[in-house]
């Protein structure tokens, strides 16, 4: 979990411990009043559990301040438009998710990005996406609506070919060699991948597996243009849209950018790697 999310969560619980003690409450007062057990609420306060905006409602009713679920619903919308829950975002559904990353998509001319564990989405076939998808909906127990899912995500690509639109992604070599579906799949996959490094909007980088780096990989992330990252973790996706997060990222970009190589190199490197499948 990100440190920035957790102490956000961690404010949240101040605030709501304070409500309870300036109506003089106990834990299991307030517990009782709430339906709940009195480790839920030791939870929240504490910054163990992120709030529900039910559990902020019933929490400001508890303490005898309805009109204070207005404020707190208010923090945890800035928390969550920041760090968004995977759980919470795939709620909606796939379709949801990667509908909301296209809307920034278009907005966006220059793009910065960083995979690697899994070829970029921007670069993916259809049946890599789909594999891609469907193993991380399994992880996170939601497994419906993949396909819609795939369908935006693919729909993206369009803007490969859009003039104006340039693409810079540095990809680990890790992720050319992860089998994260079927060895057909992913043959495909590289193929692909080798077509659109020759696209006047690409520049694709290969960070090679024995390279000297200045940086070691961390997660993946996209820049785009230069008013928003948007990073991944195992739990959650932030939205970083401050001038000192932006100039972070791009300094961790140039890092990367600097142990890849580009161009008939990066080519070389996927070859090999493909002709290591067969097929």
């Amino acid at each position: 979990m990100s440190t920035d999310y957790q102490r956000a969560r961690v404010l949240l619980g101040a605030r709501l411990r304070e409500l309870r003690t300036e109506a003089g409450l106990t834990v299991r007062e307030l517990a009782a009043r709430c339906g709940w057990a009195p480790s839920k609420v030791s939870k929240l306060e504490n910054g163990k559990q992120t709030a529900t905006p039910t559990d902020l409602g019933l929490w400001a009713a508890g303490v005898g301040r309805p009109e204070s679920a207005a404020e707190l619903r208010g923090r945890l919308a800035g928390l969550e438009s920041t760090y968004r829950s995977w759980r919470r975002q795939l709620a909606g559904g796939h379709r949801a998710v990667q509908d909301a990353l296209g809307a920034q998509h278009e907005k966006t001319t220059v793009f910065r990005g960083f995979s690697a564990a899994v070829i970029p989405g921007i670069f993916q076939t259809p049946e890599y996406a789909r594999s891609v998808l469907s193993r991380y909906a399994e992880l996170h127990g939601v497994t419906r609506d993949v396909e819609a899912g795939v369908a935006s995500r693919i729909r993206r690509q369009e803007g490969l070919y859009r003039s104006g639109r340039r693409y810079r992604v540095v990809v680990a070599e890790a992720a050319l060699h992860a089998r994260i579906c079927s060895r057909a799949v992913l043959a495909d996959q590289l193929d692909r991948l080798m077509s659109v490094n020759g696209l006047s909007s690409v520049e694709l980088g290969v960070i090679p597996l024995m390279a000297d780096v200045r940086l070691a990989t961390g997660d993946d992330f996209w820049i785009h243009d230069d008013r928003l990252v948007i990073a991944e973790t195992w739990h959650t996706e932030m939205w970083l849209d401050s001038a000192e997060d932006i100039a972070l990222y791009g300094k961790v970009w140039d890092g990367l950018a600097d142990g890849a190589v580009t161009g008939r190199a990066a080519h070389s490197v996927i070859a090999r790697v493909r002709s290591a499948i067969g097929f």
